[in-house]
């Protein structure tokens, strides 16, 4: 592939990044869905113009758009860790560390209820043996809740709230990632039934091994780090290098959760950097990671989105009927977490007390993205499953990401907790330090009051 057109097509994404958040603020609509509407736009697109007769001089262009090298090993190991880095970089775990109950059973369980719940709905309309229908429930158990978090930051909803939904974000791809490995295995095998006792037993290895990996890394960078404290672009150029070595090391030489090791090194770094490292040098290094962490996470999904044409080609209408299910499935397993054990641990005092109307937001916030394409991806180049199985493994995936992006992530705004959509309710802020207060605007419906949490 010729280096000016990559270069030319490279340029042109961070052009279209840098236009779609203004947009996303304009239609108001969470930056992924944006995102992945472009990345559908351009790939279809280009599937027109390399296919049509009316023109020849974009032919060049379109079969480098289609042709670009990606695979699900370019999510899982170039933009993951940075995503996840940056996460850790900036959280609060201090404060993070009163709410690890609810956060673990938001990010753990509801995973694993979400596996086997889309798991055996799906087994159950025959498409797929078990072990294939519970890799599917695996990929499509990870949730990216940036657009949930962006909503609650934006009408001033407790911090609390939003700790609890990036802590979720953290975990949860690790249980993903963990529990489609498992499966996967299953599936290559041929095993039609799994067995969890086998499942079970590869769990502290990659637990430990991640949790091991990520902490020594960590601790060993940043002594490197603090031998150099004149030196802060060296300082932040070994920071860089510190997720990426963890991810690789766990992953390809001790066979546990390179997410883990991540997860692992980035809070390391978050409780022991502020102390060896200078407080510009920390700050700057920050700044750094926020801002490789936004094109980071705007690329995966451009050019994850680019390939859902791919991976939908040839879906029917059973095909969609079972993505009725899945999707069905998924919602399910969510609610029962959300409605009905989070109210049972706000009740014995484990977690802060969650309204109904911040709970139906994340609830319908559960988007699914670029993760969820990158496993799709991953087996769809695994040669060693057989072609049916990747193929409707990878439709069924990519049909549910779709749905959650375009129904779910353009109504997610209708049904959060300022009723935007009523145009009822505003966030008002009096002079003098006043706090923050109600105004109301005439319309068809009522509101009760703004819903409460325990700070």
């Amino acid at each position: 592939m010729d280096i000016v057109v990559v270069t030319a097509i490279l340029a042109s994404l961070f052009l279209i990044i840098g236009l779609a958040e203004p947009l996303a603020a304009r239609l108001r609509l969470p930056f992924s869905v944006i995102l992945a509407g472009l990345g559908i736009l351009i790939g279809l697109a280009a599937a027109f113009f390399l296919r049509t007769e009316l023109t020849d001089a974009l032919n060049p262009v379109a079969a480098a758009i289609l042709g670009l090298p990606i695979r699900s090993n370019v999510f899982l190991y170039v933009f993951l860790p940075t995503l996840l880095f940056q996460v850790t970089l900036g959280m609060n775990l201090r404060r993070m560390l009163d709410d690890w109950v609810p956060i673990l059973v938001m990010a753990v369980l509801a995973v694993v209820v979400a596996t086997f719940a889309v798991g055996y709905a799906l087994f159950w309309t025959g498409i797929l043996p078990l072990a294939a229908c519970l890799l599917v429930g695996a990929i499509v158990s990870t949730t990216d809740p940036s657009a949930v978090v962006g909503i609650f930051r934006s009408i001033a909803a407790p911090r609390r709230l939003s700790r609890l939904i990036e802590g979720e974000s953290l975990l949860n791809d690790a249980a993903a990632i963990a529990l489609f490995g498992l499966f996967i295995g299953f599936v290559i095998n041929g095993a039609p039934e799994p067995s969890i006792r086998a499942a079970l037993a590869r769990l502290p290895l990659l637990v430990a091994g991640g949790l091991g990996v990520g902490w020594v890394m960590a601790r060993a960078l940043l002594w490197i780090m603090a031998m150099v404290p004149r030196h802060e672009l060296a300082q932040i150029s070994i920071s860089v290098a510190l997720p990426y070595l963890a991810y690789v090391l766990a992953e390809q030489s001790l066979g546990a959760s390179g997410v883990i090791a991540v997860v692992t090194a980035g809070l390391t770094l978050n409780l022991s950097g502020p102390g060896r490292l200078a407080p510009r040098t920390w700050n700057s290094l920050r700044e750094v990671w926020d801002l490789l962490a936004h094109w980071a996470g705007a690329l995966i999904f451009v050019l994850a989105a680019l390939l859902i044409p791919r991976l939908l080609e040839g879906a029917g209408l059973r095909e969609v009927g079972v993505i009725a299910v899945v999707v069905a499935a998924a919602i399910a397993a969510r609610a029962i977490i959300l409605f009905g054990l989070l109210p049972l641990l706000s009740a014995m005092r484990l977690s802060p007390q969650v309204e109904a109307p911040y709970r139906t937001a994340i609830l319908w916030g559960g988007l699914r993205g670029a993760v969820t394409l990158a496993l799709a991806l991953a087996v769809t180049e695994s040669l060693r499953i057989p072609v049916e199985t990747r193929r409707l493994v990878g439709m069924l995936a990519t049909g549910f990401t779709l749905f959650t992006l375009i129904v779910q992530g353009s109504s997610l705004r209708w049904i959060s907790p300022d009723w935007g959509w009523t145009g009822c309710r505003r966030w008002t802020r009096p002079c003098r330090g006043r706090s923050w207060r109600w105004r109301f605007r005439p319309c068809a419906r009522t509101w009760p009051g703004p819903p409460r949490i325990t700070n």
